[in-house]
């Protein structure tokens, strides 16, 4: 259980969207049926992108959102959309996130992080509705970012952990600095709970 093993780090090299391809595609490759949870945001699409000529038998795939916006999937800031446009011609299936729905291990399980060091949609400071075991919940930052004000639907901490292994892709100076402040134990931030104590290995890709 990844609940009971100390989490192990390390920094991929290289750290680039290829970098995060080649991982993505490797675990499509495997043998079997795979459960993959995406992050939302740019990232994913651009990664995507350079899978889809790529002779990857997504149908072996089940994909799920680390979290999205409470919005309906042609709007602009929805990711489950954004993921389903890029992907749903490739034969993968998709799981919708449904407050309260318990969640089945994964995997992989691909996170981003924010400039303050949420991770998902688990934010320093939120509502939120509390739900125990691996499942989907309610959550509402505060203060709502202005460029996306809405309510979020996202995996809890023990769903997120509910899996072989953690990716977080990250981009920028500022956001490693927060990383390397992370490791080093300030539990300010949401990622700390990732990359400290307890849970599934984590390997970090992060570029310019």
């Amino acid at each position: 259980m990844t609940d009971r093993v100390p989490a192990s780090v390390r920094w991929a090299q290289p750290g680039d969207a290829a970098a995060v391809a080649d991982h993505i595609a490797r675990v499509v490759s495997t043998p079997g049926t795979k459960r993959m949870a995406f992050t939302g945001g740019s990232t994913p699409i651009k990664v995507l992108a350079l899978l889809k000529d790529r002779p990857l038998d997504w149908s072996t795939v089940t994909i799920a959102l680390t979290d999205d916006r409470r919005v309906s999937d042609d709007h602009a800031a929805s990711n489950f959309g954004k993921i389903h446009t890029a992907l749903g011609s490739s034969g993968a299936r998709f799981e919708r996130l449904v407050e309260g729905k318990n969640v089945q291990p994964f995997d992989l399980v691909w996170l981003g992080m924010g400039e303050d060091g949420h991770v998902a949609s688990l934010f320093p400071e939120m509502k939120s509705h509390v739900r125990p075991g691996p499942a989907v919940i309610a959550t509402t930052p505060i203060p709502l970012p202005p460029e996306a004000p809405f309510d979020r639907l996202t995996l809890n901490e023990k769903a997120l952990k509910a899996t072989k292994e953690i990716i977080l892709v990250v981009t920028g100076s500022s956001k490693k600095a927060l990383l390397e402040h992370a490791l080093a134990d300030d539990d300010r931030y949401p990622v700390t709970d990732f990359l400290r104590g307890y849970g599934p290995p984590v390997t970090i890709y992060w570029s310019e």
